[in-house]
């Protein structure tokens, strides 16, 4: 009795002592504390953390693929017989590779500076026809271009362009190759246009000059002094805020550049990312929680406000620069940022924008699922496990004086492709992420384990008391006692009986 009654004094103590310890740091909030303050130095922009090395280069692939919109009825839709009637071609995918460049830490580490330089390898495994073969009909962008630089520069101007262009063979709409539309070609119009201003560049290409190049220096906080500014901008080209906009709030560049939130994030935030093909900020809301390759993560996406006309959303307001011709909800209209070309941007198929330009065209069906901007974000330490980019490029077609080409005109936003920019973890990544959200979770639930095992301790020591408390009570005459000293009849008699048959 003396080693049982050893057993529940021990189990006893330390199964309290264990109870009220786990108590005590669960309510305290010791263990999260820590490893929490332990995630956020090291999620942080400096050398040698957890992240630095997979900022400066990124390990998953980035995949972009362009979906061009083939016009199938040109003359109908010149001569305002028929809305225009699009056909979708694509995708066509490119492999994306951008490191960062030239990093140099700043303010005595407080900020680092870095040029992003994207480039482009085609991908025909991933890609739907030959860009170098397929045609397409789109508007004549060159054109449209020269033609909205004219405005309001007189009939007589703009007349005499318009014959010099119908000279020449120049029309409201082209047809080139996929791989002629993004990269370049030798436009007829723009080579007339450089014998008078030599500056003018004489090829046009949606993404010409593109590969290889960069977006401008980024300046971003570390997180080193606060981790809820990792990953924040400072400053884009030099300035820290943008001057091409009506308003303050409009030219402000916020949040970061979308490769990255601090940890810890909650599904109250209102997530900022500045993107320079957009020329502007935009935000992101939570919209569910999704899990990738076995990571928890966050759904922050653009809610409708984001593109919103200013009379819909004043934060808006500033975006449109010519008050009395102010585009409707779901499109910006970034001619200030794109040399006066009449370049309108929105989410793919007008996703989330006014039903009037989706209804405008045959051919256009905006879906939430393949059409919307996203990002999954895993909410403990902010990394992005996928996302998806996704934006459309139009023109604005309206009528000008003095070019009778666009006299059956009436706004038409005429989108011409859009594309989707993706990226998803990859696996040795998403295998270190689990691991430390594993020691995360195992540190933070420390407090309950050491609790739980209290109570099993606890749980043990009673089952001993009553045990021990039911021994003492048996009767001396109880068969626990005798049946060790007392040997039954049966078997006896039964070992007498053999014994006697043996001996006859």
């Amino acid at each position: 009795m003396r080693k049982g009654s050893c057993c529940m004094f021990t189990s006893g103590v330390v199964g309290a002592v264990l109870l009220i310890m786990g108590i005590g740091l669960f309510v305290s909030g010791l263990f999260q504390t820590l490893i929490h303050n332990k995630l956020k130095g090291e999620i942080t922009l400096t050398e040698g953390s957890k992240i630095f090395a997979s900022w400066k280069n990124p390990p998953p692939p980035v995949y972009i693929q362009f979906f061009f919109f083939n016009l199938t009825n040109p003359e109908e839709f010149l001569k305002g017989e028929a809305k225009p009637r699009l056909t979708e071609m694509g995708p066509y995918t490119f492999r994306q590779y951008r490191p960062k460049r030239n990093v140099t830490f700043v303010d005595n580490g407080k900020k680092v500076s870095a040029y992003t330089v994207k480039s482009f390898v085609f991908l025909p495994e991933k890609s739907v026809g030959d860009p170098k073969v397929d045609m397409v009909t789109t508007v004549n962008i060159p054109a449209v271009a020269v033609m909205n630089r004219l405005k309001g520069m007189g009939f007589w101007v703009s007349s005499g362009v318009s014959m010099y262009m119908g000279s020449i063979g120049t029309t409201l709409f082209m047809t080139h190759t996929v791989e002629e539309m993004l990269w370049g070609f030798k436009d007829p119009l723009l080579t007339r246009l450089k014998t008078i201003k030599p500056d003018t560049d004489e090829y046009f290409g949606l993404m010409r000059n593109k590969n290889g190049s960069d977006d401008g220096e980024f300046v971003y906080h570390t997180g080193k002094q606060n981790y809820l500014d990792f990953g924040r901008i400072y400053t884009w080209k030099g300035e820290k805020m943008l001057s091409i906009w009506k308003s303050n709030q409009s030219n402000m560049i916020n949040g970061s550049d979308g490769s990255g939130f601090h940890p810890f994030l909650s599904k109250e935030e209102r997530l900022n990312v500045f993107t320079p093909d957009l020329c502007r900020s935009i935000h992101m809301r939570f919209e569910k929680e999704v899990e990738v390759k076995g990571i928890p993560a966050y759904r922050f996406t653009p809610p409708r406000a984001v593109l919103a006309s200013g009379k819909n959303n004043p934060e808006n307001e500033g975006f449109c620069l010519t008050p009395k011709n102010c585009l409707d909800d779901g499109v910006l209209d970034v001619s200030v940022c794109r040399n006066g070309a009449p370049v309108v941007v929105s989410f793919p198929h007008f996703h989330l924008g006014a039903e009037r330009y989706a209804k405008a065209i045959d051919g256009i069906s905006p879906v939430h699922e393949r059409h919307q901007t996203f990002l999954d974000l895993n909410p403990t330490m902010g990394v992005p496990v996928r996302a998806m980019k996704r934006a459309q490029i139009n023109i604005h077609l309206e009528r000008v004086t003095g070019f009778p080409l666009t006299r059956n005109l009436n706004g038409t936003i005429f989108p011409i492709l859009f594309l989707n920019e993706s990226v998803v973890i990859d696996d040795a990544s998403a295998a270190r992420i689990q691991k430390l959200l594993l020691i995360v979770t195992l540190v933070s639930h420390f407090p309950l384990v050491l609790g739980a095992l209290g109570v099993i301790l606890l749980l043990v020591c009673i089952i001993l008391v009553i045990r021990f408390y039911q021994n003492k009570h048996l009767p001396s005459n109880h068969p626990k006692y005798t049946s060790n000293h007392t040997e039954h009849p049966s078997s006896s008699g039964h070992l007498i009986s053999q014994n006697t048959l043996t001996t006859a």
